[in-house]
Formats: structure tokens, sequence, C-alpha cells
């Protein structure tokens, strides 16, 4: 009953340290095997084993408590077996010490401690303070040996290496700071403690796993073979040492099986062999089982004298005695199970021997007349044992009664002897004081001073005891961080290395899609077997998912959205397009997972460390760089406010919300049409119960009246939902809009005319001219007008332009740097892709190109070293001087226009509306019919 659910907290064990169930045969060979082939050396050459007898805590109902165990270490598994006695070949279970943390309570019994794994709580309590102590620091340094080995399995401590040592030197002198090393007690702990008797137990009965009783009875089987095979063996004289002890193992029988196979006569052998040839397999059978536990080696044996042989007999012979006994006891209650099954065997025969249904009917009365009986049995058993449970009661009144008598008496003689012994002082002071010295009573103080002298001695034996249990459990918190440590840097590396096949795995699967697009392009519409082929491992490859195949450590989960609602692959009606989409897809988890430990991680850690928001060099290169996701909200409001705070006035936002309200703007009902139209590929802007809408609707009706001169145009929808997905309120997505086309854009961006926005668009012809003169030259060559791609990217900010991963990075810096940023990409854009553009050699193919080029673009960082490094120099002052130019050349255009239009206007006004000759008005025409 030990070793099942032995209390609450050990009924969730599984696993290799687990028990087997009743009945199972678990061979010698499941002991440490490096332990059993080590048994041939001898004693001194053999490395210092963990082992010895500990009282483990445990059972059900009245035979739960405490069960003497013998544990043994195993290095290479970092287990704990434990068996009946050490002669056991089979272990009753095990416990696994990788994941376990040790516990001692200064207030528990003396040398209790726990084992604390993640299924279950093992109490162990062993014989002394002493004996604990080691055992515990013991088993810590095998821990700490096992979470610092090679993973090999060949690897064992001695053949580690000089760093392994080095770290476990230097582990030890650690502990050493937080307690000393407990000397190894003699006798009670190692191989030394095999040879103690086992430890007493009030029952037999007590001792015995009934949970694995099939174990148990193999491991007294093997024990009492064993031990008369070597008495049959070794009946010479006392001094004379047996063949079995004086000659090494390794040389009687070089190539001896395993203990659990079973001896097998040669295919060649007679049938008729003689009978000393099978004496002497026994013999040899024995000595192989005899040698399965580790512990009993054969210089272990060599080494022990004819005395000592003698004690160890007597010694075995007790423990014999004791197994026999309650041996006895268990086949005395298996003989009348045994005897009950038959009497219903034979009843139930006799039933179905039975020929008519009389005979049986009478069998059944008969049994219900045994069953009637057994019942008044059962009752007067009850009442029985009702009387004596009554009469145990009455006797434990009696001897409490008697105690308490005794303890009174011993009270009562503990006072006379006090008295006494006072009076014994007092007659000897009044013999031996002078007969002028006056009497001193006696001082209270004094006739406390022995009880105050015995309750110091116990706090002072209170305090050692927890100042013991601080010092172990500060050196167990320490070693558990440690490797706590370790595990998480094998982890971290881990994580890295799937991250890096992740995105190797992304790569191929982009690479082998493009090669399908670049076939299907070179096929066309062909029918034939090749198009069928690649037209269904197209569709086979766009309906695949990532998620599905990766089964087991998952670095980051792959959703359809990111973070901000945007469709990672975007939902393109046209196959080609979806391929293309895929691919975008793959190419930009690739990027994300090879940059997220290098790159993304170290600038997590910069933007954490950054308490305040003050402008500066470094901040400016943090918002290059891009704001990770969770500061993003916080950098943003900062940056609004920053620009906004002359305009910022308390309440404005909700009095222009009650504006809107009271009457309706103009600019209403085109605000209404674009909001349908505003990211159809973002889950916020969709859904229909998503509060995103009405938010962009009152943001944009607020800014309506906030601005008379601008109203409403064209693109504020898509500026204003990017400041929503980011700042999620609506007020600050408000501000957000007003700094960017009040205080970022230059006048007359978002006008009637859009007059800078014309301007901005020759300005980057220039730059673009400077900067990419190859491609300028080619686009002039083939009549490509980069003003019908580029218009909508400075409108919206590239909005519509960049996937959201690369835009919220463009916007970060836009929002501290200004406009400045929006031309530094766009040229990095151009330069991303110009060879691309430049292998095009048709004026249409270039436009289809140019047209979703630019969410083709996954790679970030390289974008932004483009933009920011490749770029330069690239000052304000020249884009201001280039502004200046160009505005007063488009007004002077514009002036141009107008008069052209004003002189036209004049022309047709003097020459009037008449007809020509020939021709009849529209009144004329009218009359007539």
């Amino acid at each position: 009953m030990e070793d099942a659910p032995e209390n609450a907290r050990e009924s969730g064990s599984s696993g290799p340290g687990s028990a087997e169930p009743a009945g199972s045969a678990r061979g010698p060979e499941e002991w440490p095997p490096e332990e059993s082939e080590g048994s041939t050396r001898p004693l001194e050459a053999a490395p210092k084993k963990l082992c010895g007898y500990l009282s483990k805590f445990g059972g059900k109902g009245p035979i739960r408590g405490w069960k003497s165990r013998w544990f043994f270490y195993d290095e290479r598994k970092c287990h704990l077996y434990y068996s009946r006695t050490a002669q056991d070949a089979n272990p009753l279970g095990s416990i696994d010490l990788s994941g376990a943390i040790f516990d001692c309570k200064a207030d528990a019994e003396e040398g209790t401690f726990e084992i604390k794994t993640p299924s279950r709580v093992v109490t162990l309590k062993a014989a002394t303070k002493q004996v604990m102590l080691y055992w515990l620091q013991q088993l810590q340094m095998k821990r700490w040996e096992f979470h610092n080995s090679p993973p090999a399995p060949e690897a064992t401590l001695a053949g580690n290496g000089p760093a392994l040592h080095l770290e476990l030197g230097q582990e030890e002198a650690e502990l050493e700071e937080f307690l000393c090393p407990v000397k190894t007690p003699t006798g009670l702990v190692g191989t030394a403690a095999a040879l103690q008797p086992v430890p007493a137990m009030p029952l037999a009965l007590q001792n015995i796993s009934l949970k694995h009783l099939g174990t148990e009875i193999q491991n007294t089987m093997h024990n009492i073979r064993s031990n008369k095979q070597a008495q049959g063996t070794g009946r010479g004289p006392p001094g004379e040492e047996s063949p079995q002890i004086g000659e090494p193992q390794r040389e009687e029988q070089p190539s001896a099986p395993d203990a659990s196979t079973p001896v097998r006569e040669p295919a060649d052998s007679p049938k008729s062999a003689p009978k000393s040839s099978l004496t002497t397999n026994l013999i040899q059978k024995a000595k192989r089982q005899n040698n399965t536990f580790p512990l009993f080696s054969e210089g272990l044996t060599r080494n022990r004298t004819a005395q000592e042989k003698v004690v160890a007999l007597e010694q075995q012979v007790l423990m014999l005695t004791k197994e026999l006994k309650s041996q006895k006891e268990l086949v005395q209650i298996l003989h009348k199970a045994l005897e009950a099954a038959q009497q219903e065997k034979r009843a139930s025969s006799a039933y179905l021997a039975a020929a008519e249904d009389k005979d049986r009917l009478e069998l059944v009365r008969h049994k219900v007349r045994q069953i009637a009986e057994l019942s008044r049995r059962v009752e007067a058993l009850e009442h029985e044992r009702e009387r004596l449970a009554h009469t145990a009661g009455l006797r434990e009144q009696q001897v409490q009664e008697l105690q308490q008598h005794v303890q009174l008496l011993m009270d009562k003689n503990q006072a006379k002897q006090q008295v006494i012994c006072q009076l014994s002082e007092k007659v000897t002071q009044d013999f031996i004081r002078l007969p002028d010295e006056p009497t001193v009573p006696p001082d209270a103080a004094d006739r406390d001073f022995l009880s105050q002298q015995e309750r110091l001695e116990h706090l002072k034996d209170d305090m050692e005891a927890y100042r013991t249990q601080n010092r172990f459990l500060n050196s167990e918190i320490h070693q558990v961080t440690k490797i706590w440590r370790k595990v998480a840097e094998k982890e971290k590396a881990l994580l890295m290395k799937c991250a890096y096949l992740q995105a190797r795995n992304c790569q191929v699967e982009s690479k082998y899609l493009a090669g399908l697009r670049r076939l299907q392009e070179a096929v066309g519409d062909e029918a034939g077997e090749c198009a069928e082929l690649l037209r269904q491992l197209t569709q086979e490859a766009l309906q695949w998912e990532a998620s599905e195949a990766a089964e087991g450590v998952e670095v980051s989960s792959i959703s359809e959205y990111d973070e901000y609602g945007f469709l990672r692959v975007p939902d393109y009606e046209v196959e080609d397009l979806k391929l293309l989409a895929k691919i975008q897809a793959l190419e930009v988890r690739s990027h994300h997972l090879l940059s997220l430990e290098a790159v993304e991680r170290p600038l997590r850690e910069r933007w954490a460390a950054l308490a305040e928001l003050a402008p500066s060099a470094e901040l400016k290169q943090l918002l290059r760089a891009g704001v990770p996701h969770e500061h993003r909200p916080r950098v943003w409001r900062w940056l609004v406010h920053r620009r906004t705070q002359h305009l910022h006035t308390p309440g404005c936002y909700q009095e222009l919300l009650g504006r809107s309200q009271a009457s309706k703007h103009p600019a209403a009902r085109q605000i209404e049409l674009d909001l349908n139209r505003t990211f159809p590929n973002n889950k916020h802007f969709t859904c229909p119960t998503s509060s995103f809408p009405d938010k962009l609707r009152r943001v944009l009706l607020a800014f309506s009246w906030q601005n008379p001169t601008i109203g409403y145009c064209q693109g504020l929808n898509r500026l204003a939902a990017i400041a929503l997905l980011v700042l999620d309120e609506e007020e600050s997505a408000f501000w957000c809009l007003v700094a960017i086309v009040e205080t970022i854009m230059p006048p007359d961006y978002y006008s009637k005319t859009l007059m800078a926005s014309q301007v901005d668009q020759r300005v980057l012809q220039d730059l673009c001219s400077e900067k990419l003169p190859r491609l300028m030259a080619h686009l002039g060559q083939h009549r490509v007008d980069l003003s019908l791609i580029t218009f909508n990217w400075f409108l919206v900010v590239f909005a519509d332009s960049l996937i959201s991963d690369i835009l919220f990075r463009v916007w970060d810096a836009f929002l501290y740097e200004g406009t400045k940023v929006v031309f530094r990409y766009a040229l990095a854009i151009f330069k991303y892709n110009e060879e691309e553009i430049l292998r095009l050699q048709d004026g249409l193919e270039i436009y289809q190109y140019l047209r979703l080029f630019t969410k083709t673009i996954c790679n970030s960082r390289k974008l932004m070293n483009i933009a920011f490094n490749d770029m330069n120099p690239f000052s304000m002052k020249q884009l201001r001087q280039l502004r200046t130019a160009h505005r007063e050349r488009l007004e002077s255009e514009l002036r141009e226009l107008e008069r052209l239009k004003a002189e036209y206007l004049e022309r047709r006004a003097s020459r009037g509306r008449a007809a020509p000759d020939g021709c009849a008005s529209e009144d004329e025409a009218e009359g007539e019919a």
C-alpha cells in the first residue's frame, strides 16, 4: 500500500519514477547499468556511491506511516530509486530529481525532509540530523552535476572533462558559503550501510508494499534462492573462502548473460546432462543474480573476514526469519481467499449441473440461507467489535487515569525531592554557618534558575535548528536560481534556432511559390498536362498554411491579421495576385524571424529603458528604427502633443462634436461615402460590429468644423484611420490629424487646388534625377510620369502603398522629423526596386509593375538603411529651396492659365451666342414643333 497513492500529494506521479503495477516483473537490469558494470572493480577504485536506508512516509488507512526503504541514486537518469532492502533486485519505484527541489523544516520531526517534484511531494526521514543534511547536500550536488553534464548518453561524471570539474568545484565552493559541508556519516550511507541490518518496524507486514506485491514476491524468492545456493556452495571451514568469494567474477564468467535473461541449454547438448553440470549452472546463475544489485561488488565480498561473514549470515538469518513470518501471514490471507474462490466455484458448478429448475431453486435457497447466516455472523461480529471497541475505550480511559495518577505521583515525588534537597542544603548551611552570621532568606530568582536555564537551552537548540534550515534554504534558492537561468538560456537558444529554421522554411517556400509564378507566366494559358499540373500546385500552395504543418515549438503564433488588424495575405481576386501576396507574406515572416533576436529584442530593451521622452539624437535614431508595438501609443501621443500644444484647448473636441450634431456639414455626404472605402483589408473597418467606423466619422466631422478652409479632402480618412488604429482614442486621433494637416504638411497641401502637393511631386522629380539618374533616364525613355504613382503616396503618407509593418515605421519617423521622411522613403522605394524596373522595356508593363511593386517590399531594415544612409546628403535647406522654386513656377503657370481662360471667356462673350446661317436655334425648333 506504500507506493500507491501514498497520500494526496503523490496521487499524480507517473513516468519513469512511478511504480509498476502489481505482478509486473521488472528485471534487475533496470537498476543503473554503470554500477552493475563496475561491480568487478575493487572497493577502493569504485566511485563514491550515494545510497543508504531512509524512512519514507506513505500508505493508506491503518498501515499509513513510515516505511524503511533502501535508496540508491542513478547518475545517468538523475533518479533516486528505492526498494525494501539493499539485496532486492527489482526497485519499487523512483523519484525524478532533475526538476525537484528540496526542503527541510525546523519544526518537523528530527531528520525529516521533503523532495518536491512537479508531480508529487515525497516525505523522507533520516536517522539523525547529520544524515539528513548529508543527503540534502549530496542530492543538491547530484542535481547540479546532471544539469551541467553533456547531453550525450555515454557521458559520465568521470569523463566530462576539466570544464565540468571546474564548474562543480565552483558550485561546491558557493554552497559552502551558505552551509558547511557535512562529513559522511560512518555506516549510515554508502556501501557500508548495506552491511547494516534492515531498520526494524513495529509490524513485519507494515514494511511490505502491497501495491507491488508481485515485485515483493520476486525479490523475496530471489533472496531466498541466492542464500540457499550460497549456503550450498560455501560449507567449507570458516577460515577458508569459497570460490565464489575468492575468485573475481570477471574470470569465472567472462561472457555471462544478463541476469534477467533465462539460461538456455545449447542446441547440441544432450538431454541427459550430469547433475554436477546442472548444479554448476545453478551456482553460476545464483552468482550472477547476487551481482545484479550494484552495491554488492566482488571487492566488497573479498574484503570481508570470516567473522564478518558469520555476523552477516546471522543478520541475514534474522532478516529472513522476519520475512518468512510476513510471507506466512501473506500466504494465509491468500489461502483464505483461494478457499472462498473454490467454494464459489463449486457452488456455481453445482448450480450449472442441476438438471431441473427445482434443484436449481433449492440451491438458490441454500445460498440465500447461507447469506442470511453470514449476515447474522457479520452482525454478531459487528456487535462484538463494538463491544471490544467500547471495552478498549474504557481500558484507554483507565490507562489515561493511571497515567495521570502516575504523573501526579511523580510530580509529588519530584516536589518532595526538591524539598528534601532544600532542607539538606539548609541543614548543611546551618552546620557550616558561623554563630554570628545572620540568616538570609532564599531569593525567588534562585528557585527558577534551573527552569530558566533549561528553557534557555531549548531556545538555543531551536535557534540553531532555524539557522541550519535558513542556510540550507538559501543554498537551495541559490542553486535552483542558477539552474533556472541555465534552462532559460537553453530555451532561448532553442527558440533562436527554431526561429532561424522557420525563417529558412519561409524562404524556401517563398522561392517555391516564386518559381511556380514564373512557370505560370512562361506557360501562359496553354492547355496541356503541364499547365494543369501548375494550376494544381498553385492551388495547393495557396491553401497550405504554415501553422498547420508546424507541430511542436512555436516561436510566435501566425494569425490571419497583424497587430493592427491588417490582413497578412491580402485577398485578391486574381490568382496571380494571390500568389504574389502569399510570397510577400512569407518573406515578411522570414525577415521578422531572422531579425527577432538580433534586432528586435535589443530595440525593445532600449525603448523599455527610455523612461522620459525628450528631443535628442538618440530618440531620432530610435524612431527611425521603429517603435515597438507596445510603446507606440505612448510615443505617438507625445509626438502629437509636441506639435499641437499651441492649438490644443480643453474641451475643444467635444465642442466640435456638438457642433457637428447640431448642424450638418456640407462635407458630411462625402465623408459617409469614403467611410466604406477606408482600408478594405483591415478587420476593424470591415467588421459590422466594429466601433472604428463610427469613431472615424466623428473624427472627420470634427476636423471639418475645426478647419473650414479645407473641410474635408479625400485622403484624410486614411490619415485619421491610421491614427485611430494606433491611438484608439477619438480625441487623440483627432489631434494627430490636426498635427499632420496644419503643422507637418505645408499649407494648401489638402486645399481644393492641392497646390503644395503638386509642388512636392515636381520636387520629387528633381531629387530622383539627382539620386537615381539611371532610373529617371529609363522612365523618361518610356515616357512614364512618376506623379501618377507617387501623388497618392504623399497625400496619405504611404497608407495605401506599403505593408503595415513598414508603414508604421515610416510614420514613427514622419511624426518626429516631418515631410523630409516622406521624400527619403519615396526615393528609397525606387532604389530598392531599381534593378527590377530597369529590366522592364515597355511603358505599359512599367505602369503595371509600379502599381503594385510597393507591396513586394518586405525587408524593413534594408529599406530604412537606404532611406537614411544611401540617400545622404539630404538637407532640409535644399528641400525648401526646391519647393520655393517650383511653387513660383507653378503659380506663374496657374496665372498664365487664368489669363488664357479669361481671354477665352471675353472672346466668347464678344461674339455672343448667335447661330450661324442655315442653323435653327433651339427656340425656333420648339416653335415649329
